[in-house]
């Protein structure tokens, strides 16, 4: 591990165990160790409307600053709840009726287990161990969260349907628990210097990935995924049993959603930092307090549910799904260039370096560390868990990159996930109320992906790679079972049907297509020396005269004209 009882950058010699001691002590019995000299009004003083404050700048704490113990503690709560949103959305979605049917006391499991599990293996990611006798680590070192891949939803939720629609019965039966392929690390580079997972590929990706979840998120922020979205079927959400139940796409449940919405963009304009990076879990809180006095909350499974939990309090049985085999595989491959770009961003908001060797490392030990954290999460009866970017916002907005921070982050996140009534709470939240917020979540995550298509050249080679990526990708995302007729089978041979049944989930994933047609296109097609961006022009210069903007501007074909 590299951390602050190591060889320091000024070369000093790790503490002796009083030298520890003393500064334990001086941290907890010190106003310095204890409050320092940090100007806590910057992260709770809001910016009211109609009234002028003095911008501030906070000071920035490096990965292994010392930070005093109380804003440790509240950055590392910050933290936890920016990424809260983020850690149960997947087991809420999973574990649901769009998912596996669970009933309440396991889908509360899955809850509070995603929480403890989290914080478990975002230490693992944090402390980076060091492989003795090899130049390789497990972890990055960096404050990096670890949490549900969104990406595993879809591909979940598409297995879930397969089984059902085969035979199997909508009970809480084993969800089992995605055991992952071997998460390895590759080259980022081949031999002729193009990148095997560019931005090229993993920008539409992203972008794919959000726009599929979308879905699910506005049919629950109608009334629910699981009570029809045919309005003349006139289905009552969640159930006819519910406390308050109400046609699909009531204007009452468009309204619950549409207050955790604006409620996400008053805590942007007029939050004080602390709820900026938190303004998902705030508009969360407030629409479920009004859904609560309107009498939409179910409160018996709060009631009923105990008061702490932990891994394995349930356990599923093991088995082997075939058909999944294929999707997972494209699924790691995509989280693995999700974990490169997580990685190179958590890296620049931390204010460290985005290449050499260090940083290098920081990605070989981030992506082994994913294969082994969801290989973890999966026997802690969890679905496959990897790093996540969302905290790397908290990061830039509170300038605090610190791991002690980060480890404080970790603490609260299983001290959330053992509390089960907690879990059970976040359970009954109403779907309108959920969808609202998930709306914005999930299409924070396609904005990332246009962020890194962003960054790619517009050559003419990186367009066409783009075009026909996302084509069929989206293309996929917008009609899922267009594959579904391709092949057909109606025989007794299992290996056959499970075959095409790997295939069909392959290809009702559209990020899965984006993702594979990319890498192949990318090494496919080979660049052309004379391909460059096109060239921009403006007349903002002083004499109003058109000026060149762009790569093409030093070129010498442009120069000699």
């Amino acid at each position: 591990m590299d951390g602050p009882d190591q060889i320091g950058p000024d070369h000093t010699p790790k503490r002796t165990i009083s030298d520890k001691f003393r500064y334990v002590v001086k941290t907890f019995t010190t106003r310095e160790g204890l409050l320092g000299d940090y100007d806590y009004g910057y992260l709770f003083i809001p910016r009211l409307p109609f009234t002028k404050r003095a911008r501030k700048s906070a000071p920035f704490f490096g990965l292994d600053d010392r930070v005093p113990v109380v804003l440790a503690l509240i950055l590392g709560l910050q933290h936890a709840l920016a990424m809260l949103a983020g850690v149960i959305s997947p087991p809420i979605l999973l574990g649901g009726s769009g998912g596996a049917h669970f009933g309440d006391e396991l889908y509360q499991y899955l809850v509070s287990t995603s929480l403890i599990v989290s914080g478990l293996l975002s230490a693992v990611q944090m402390f980076r161990f060091h492989i003795k006798g090899t130049k390789y680590y497990i972890g990055t070192g960096l404050l990096s969260v670890v949490g549900t891949s969104f990406s595993t939803i879809t591909v979940a939720q598409g297995a879930f349907a397969q089984m059902y629609k085969s035979g199997l019965r909508r009970t809480p039966w084993h969800l089992m628990s995605l055991l992952p392929s071997r998460n390895r690390h590759v080259l980022h580079e081949q031999q002729d210097s193009r990148p095997r997972l560019p931005p090229l590929v993993t920008g539409p990706t992203v972008l794919l990935i959000g726009a599929s979840l979308i879905k699910s998120a506005m049919q629950d922020w109608a009334g629910g995924s699981s009570c029809g979205v045919d309005p003349s079927a006139r289905a009552m959400c969640p159930s006819a049993s519910a406390p308050h139940p109400l046609p699909w796409g009531s204007p009452e449940f468009i309204g619950l959603g549409f207050l955790v919405f604006v409620t996400i963009i008053i805590c942007e304009r007029w939050g004080p930092p602390i709820l900026k990076s938190c303004s998902v879990i705030v508009g969360l809180l407030v629409g479920s307090i009004v859904a609560a006095a309107c009498n939409y909350f179910d409160s018996s499974g709060i009631a009923a549910a105990p008061v702490a939990s932990f891994a394995w309090v349930h356990t599923f049985p093991l088995s082997v799904y075939p058909p999944l085999i294929l999707p997972l595989l494209a699924l790691y491959i995509v989280i693995m260039m999700e974990s490169i770009g997580d990685i190179t961003a958590t890296c620049d908001v931390s204010r460290l370096q985005v290449e050499g060797g260090t940083f290098d490392s920081r990605i070989q030990g981030g992506v082994l560390g994913n294969g082994i954290t969801c290989l973890l999460a999966g026997l802690m009866t969890i679905s496959p868990m990897s790093v996540f970017a969302q905290n790397n916002g908290v990061i830039a907005l509170t300038k605090c990159a610190n791991r002690t921070a980060g480890y404080c982050c970790c603490f609260f996140l299983v001290l959330m996930g053992i509390f089960s009534k907690f879990a059970a709470a976040l359970v009954a939240i109403p779907s309108s109320v959920l969808g609202g917020m998930t709306a914005f979540l999930f299409s924070s995550v396609a904005v990332s992906g246009l962020r890194i298509i962003g960054s790619v050249d517009p050559t003419r080679r990186n367009r066409f790679i783009l075009t026909a990526s996302f084509s069929i990708g989206m293309g996929v995302t917008l009609l899922p079972e267009w594959f579904s007729y391709f092949f057909t089978y109606s025989g007794d041979n299992h290996a056959l049907q499970g075959l095409i049944n790997a295939v069909d989930l392959v290809m009702e994933n559209g990020f899965a297509i984006c993702a594979l047609l990319g890498i192949f296109l990318n090494l496919f097609i080979p660049d052309e020396p004379d391909d460059v961006p096109p060239v921009f022009e403006s007349t903002d210069s002083d004499d109003g005269r058109a000026q060149i903007s762009g790569p093409e501007q030093s070129s010498p074909a442009i120069k000699s004209a």
